[in-house]
């Protein structure tokens, strides 16, 4: 697909023009610069060009590449990938500030490759200034594309810009490089947890890339992103997020925004892996989130990671799976994988223990098997006494999938207790292998709606 990389300088406007041309909110927006850090991809479209869209992070140095902080080498890394992968440059200014030093060092760099490149103009809600297409003039480029991605100006004659480069492209292209290689939905899978629990270091472990920027030091995430991914046939797209912290230490409005957008991948998610430090002990944090996932019916997969850190292996894994199994009751046999996400050991399980849950996960019974479960279960231990009256489950049906969430009509629905509600929900995951999974049963008064009138 025809690739458009979004480069320039700190808050110039990319990700606003990447959001506007994406039609959606994908990458966060912030006054403070140097919020994009990894870059990020999507598909785009103006009117009727599809496209591949890149958005970069803004480095703020007129020498990139000879750079020695190790957080800004890593994504002036991500910039030149970028760069690489593209088939037309939008190198973005800001119409308010004209030509930086910063914009000249850009240029330089961009004159450099073999790449067509187009000039936006962003923030240009009035004409610019004579000055300022002067100075742009000076730093080699065509006339520029003025618009403003905020609002929404503009885009007209960017199109008008970009249609010929779109054009040559196609008629360039392989007939056959559109053909899909795995035409089935992926499974959406999102990586979350505490600020450097290693959510990062997985997934690059996983695609086998340096995609997204990993270091000792804590919160290098700060934009919820995506990278598809193919494992034993099955198609993904991985989710990394910012690292979620205690909500009274969450203070600034920008980390108000990456809690909130790592928050939203788990509701869109399907699976979400609990990346948990094998060297810190298991905080209330953890289980918060832990909790959060449960509640949102998704499948909750616990990775234990830097177990290569830890001197007792066993001792650590014995005392984490108990703890688990204490605090987290809704999901019986939950999912536990433990791995060293930087040498790559036990990786793989991952996978294997998201494929099986995700399956239970999908899987429905049948009413008659149920209520023939049912029976067998309320002879041979049932439900407690209310005010002298047995109380009766006349009837069960699974009334969705995804999670498996099943109705129970009973005569008396307030006085059966939750330890026989927990009760049933332990002997279901037993007798039908939903083991792994959030398991939802619903008490509802009145008569069996299915029985004969």
């Amino acid at each position: 697909m025809f690739t458009i990389t979004l480069i320039g300088r700190p808050n110039v406007g990319k990700s606003t023009l990447f959001n506007r041309l994406a039609g959606k909110k994908l990458a966060i927006v912030h006054d403070e610069p140097g919020v994009t850090r990894d870059r990020r991809m999507a598909e785009g479209a103006l009117a009727d060009l599809t496209f591949s869209l890149i958005d970069t992070p803004g480095i703020e140095t007129e020498h990139m590449p000879k750079k020695t902080d190790a957080l800004l080498k890593s994504m002036w890394a991500q910039t030149e990938k970028a760069i690489e992968e593209a088939d037309l440059l939008l190198f973005v200014l800001d119409s308010r500030e004209g030509i930086t030093h910063l914009d000249k060092g850009f240029a330089r760099h961009i004159r450099k490759q073999d790449k067509p490149c187009v000039l936006v103009l962003n923030k240009a809600e009035s004409a610019p200034t004579a000055d300022v297409l002067s100075e742009i003039e000076k730093i080699g480029f065509s006339t520029p594309v003025p618009l403003s991605a905020e609002h929404g100006q503009g885009l007209h004659l960017l199109y008008e810009v970009l249609q010929p480069h779109y054009d040559a492209y196609k008629e360039k292209e392989s007939p056959s490089e559109d053909i899909e290689e795995n035409p089935e939905k992926p499974i959406n899978l999102a990586i979350v947890g505490r600020p450097n629990a290693g959510k990062s270091t997985l997934i690059n472990q996983i695609i086998e890339e340096e995609r997204f920027l990993t270091g000792p030091t804590a919160g290098l995430t700060r934009d919820t992103q995506s990278v598809s991914f193919h494992q034993n046939g099955q198609s993904y797209l991985l989710f990394d997020t910012a690292g979620l912290r205690k909500k009274a230490k969450v203070v600034h409005d920008l980390e108000k925004i990456m809690a909130k957008e790592a928050k939203r991948a788990i509701q869109y998610a399907e699976v979400v892996c609990l990346v948990l430090d094998a060297t810190m002990p298991l905080e209330k944090q953890d289980l918060t989130i832990a909790h959060h996932i449960i509640e949102e019916g998704r499948i909750l997969v616990i990775v234990l990671n830097k177990i290569d850190l830890v001197e007792d292996l066993n001792a650590t894994l014995k005392e984490m799976r108990l703890r688990l199994g204490e605090e987290l009751p809704q999901v019986v046999g939950l999912p536990f994988v433990h791995v060293s996400a930087l040498s790559g050991r036990n990786v793989e399980k991952v996978f294997d223990a998201v494929g099986a849950a995700y399956t239970t996960w999908n899987q429905r019974i049948t009413t008659g098997k149920l209520n023939q479960w049912l029976d067998a279960v309320q002879h041979h231990h049932p439900p407690p006494l209310s005010k002298g009256r047995r109380v009766k489950i006349r009837y069960m049906t699974q009334i969705k999938s995804r999670p498996p969430t099943f109705a129970l009509f009973i005569s008396q629905p307030k006085a059966l207790p939750e330890s026989y509600l927990r009760y049933l929900k332990n002997r279901l995951a037993k007798d039908f292998s939903l083991s792994g999974v959030p398991l939802r049963l619903l008490p509802r008064g009145g008569k069996n709606p299915y029985a004969p009138k």
